[in-house]
């Protein structure tokens, strides 16, 4: 399974939502490879990704990707991301 942690630039949340992703992967026992890319880099090597984590203002720019779009509104949340994560990986 892949798993794309999108933000803007690539720096700064996605990292942040790749990390807490791991965490909660780890936790519910998935094995997943998961990266951090900007909008671009997701749009260009992203096609095979099964998930997709992003914020909801980004949404309408990976709508064309054919991973599931799973938007987190708080990227410190783990129990917003196990609850959301949950919910895609079913």
């Amino acid at each position: 399974m892949k798993i794309i942690a999108v933000c803007g630039m690539g720096i700064g949340t996605s990292v942040l939502l790749k990390m807490n992703a791991e965490k909660v992967l780890e936790a519910l026992g998935v094995t997943a490879e998961v990266q951090a890319a900007d909008i671009s880099k997701a749009k260009r090597e992203g096609h095979d990704a099964d998930i997709i984590l992003t914020t909801p203002e980004l949404v309408y720019q990976l709508e064309d990707m054919p991973g599931k779009i799973v938007p987190i509104d708080h990227v410190f949340d783990l129990i917003e991301i196990r609850q959301k994560l949950s919910a895609a990986l079913s």
